[in-house]
């Protein structure tokens, strides 16, 4: 049986790749009424993510990176501006 904390990542893991696919095919679409449809699954697929990722963050089984002090974001924002 499987443990909730490879659960869990396996199931933010299958988000993300949905995250992906959504991207994908909202940059692909022409009609306005379909892109629309996939943009609001696109909404609640990562409100999804997120609650599913506070999950794990709160029970220890994720451990976000370092958060960047104000320097690194400027230099990164600089760099993408550039």
């Amino acid at each position: 049986m499987l443990q909730e904390k490879t659960m869990v990542n396996d199931a933010l893991a299958d988000e993300k790749t949905e995250l992906t696919f959504y991207a994908n095919a909202i940059s692909e679409c022409a009609n306005p009424q379909l892109r629309s449809t996939i943009q609001q699954i696109r909404n609640n697929c990562e409100t999804s993510q997120y609650e599913l990722f506070q999950l794990a963050q709160s029970k220890g089984y994720y451990k976000p990176a370092q958060q960047a002090n104000d320097s690194e974001v400027q230099q990164v924002k600089s760099q993408l501006q550039g």
